[in-house]
């Protein structure tokens, strides 16, 4: 294993933040596979996956079984980890720019296309090493203005190259699920199987820049451009990303921690990057649920403040009409007092707030539901 050590734009005088990456395999070695844990930095559970992950890939490491290679990062987001406000955690937002850390990534296809335009050709795997070096170069040129900047800058090199992405967050309060685009689900599938996945949702862009979009939407934006422009140049999907919700906030258990780094090496496994002792690859489980369109997934909302109370629990279904959670006002009269937040579409309730006081327009949960009816941007905030 090789540790480094990646400074990021020092903000003001007296201040240095670092980046540390964990390098398993050889760094020419195919496949590779680029994993980070917390860049969202109060969503834990990512970065106890990280810490045990790390013990069977020095292990596998030591005992040869390392075929591709595995770059991990297991805390993606330094400056988040260092923001606080009332002695709470507030690693989402960044204060300086109130950007959200997973948002705003440089467009990577944009930045290549004329070069895959005007210089790929007939040999699909030429092309693939090609862009992976025009990207590399772009990145590396790019000069970053500010610390947030930096920090993504350093996570995108790291990535860029990889095969398959793999991006740890959680939710509030969840079941495991995961978002990915639709062009990188073949090779996905095996890990939600390992998981244990409740919902995946899938989309073909979902908007904002987040960090796996850019990785992935590289591929099949410039394979797209390509067949738009009239050129016979074939251009594998070279990235497949994910980004892995691992349940709730609060959910930082050794217990889970070890089964979903299980989870993550079985998949290793099944991605050619690792050997396993047997010889065999590990079990495929089925598949909890059938994937379902990002477009889809309804946010529930309460149009009134109050106290909020579940009537459904993450992981249940829920059909229309169905009765998610009750917004109490103690202070109204008569039937004012109560107010229900129903379903407006039917599926797994996949995640939920841990607030138990919403204000009006606040959000109080996510249902997976299976017909697409919106459009634009998909994520939240």
């Amino acid at each position: 294993m090789q540790r480094t050590e990646h400074p990021l734009l020092s903000p003001s005088l007296g201040s240095q933040k670092t980046l540390v990456s964990l390098q398993f395999g050889s760094p020419q070695a195919r496949p590779k596979v680029y994993v980070q844990a917390s860049l969202h930095a109060e969503e834990l559970p990512g970065m106890l996956v990280a810490h045990h992950l790390r013990e069977h890939l020095e292990a596998a490491e030591k005992a040869g079984r390392l075929r591709g290679q595995v770059v991990l990062v297991p805390a993606a987001n330094p400056v988040g980890l260092g923001q606080r406000l009332n002695h709470k955690p507030t690693g989402r937002f960044e204060f300086d720019t109130a950007q959200n850390f997973n948002r705003h990534y440089p467009d990577l296809a944009e930045a290549v296309q004329a070069q895959a335009l005007r210089d790929l050709g007939p040999d699909a795997q030429a092309n693939v090493s090609l862009v992976r070096q025009w990207v590399g170069d772009w990145l590396r040129a790019w000069q970053p203005a500010s610390e947030l900047e930096s920090q993504r800058r350093h996570l995108m090199l790291l990535a860029h190259d990889a095969d398959v992405v793999l991006d740890l967050h959680c939710d509030a309060e969840s079941v495991m699920h995961l978002y990915s685009e639709q062009a990188c689900w073949p090779p996905l599938e095996p890990l939600a199987r390992l998981l244990g996945c409740q919902a995946v949702l899938l989309a073909r862009e979902s908007g904002g820049g987040p960090f796996d979009e850019r990785l992935s939407g590289l591929w099949w934006r410039l394979a797209e451009a390509l067949r738009q422009a009239g050129r016979d140049a074939p251009l594998p999907q070279g990235c497949a990303s994910t980004t892995v919700e691992l349940r709730g906030e609060a959910e930082v258990s050794h217990a889970l921690a070890r089964q979903d780094a299980q989870a993550v090496l079985d998949f290793l496994a099944h991605a050619g990057v690792l050997g396993t002792a047997s010889g065999a690859l590990p079990a495929l489980p089925a598949l909890p649920c059938e994937p379902t369109p990002l477009a889809g997934s309804q946010t529930l909302r309460s149009p009134l403040p109050g106290l909020l109370v579940f009537l459904v629990a993450p992981g249940e279904r829920v059909a229309v009409g169905d009765v998610v959670a009750e917004v109490i006002d103690p202070t109204a009269t008569g039937a004012a007092r109560v107010h229900t937040v129903r379903a407006e579409v039917g599926g797994v309730l996949y995640a939920r707030v841990r607030e138990r006081y919403v204000h009006a327009g606040g959000e109080v949960g996510k249902i997976a539901g299976a017909t697409p009816f919106r459009s634009g941007d998909l994520l939240g905030a």
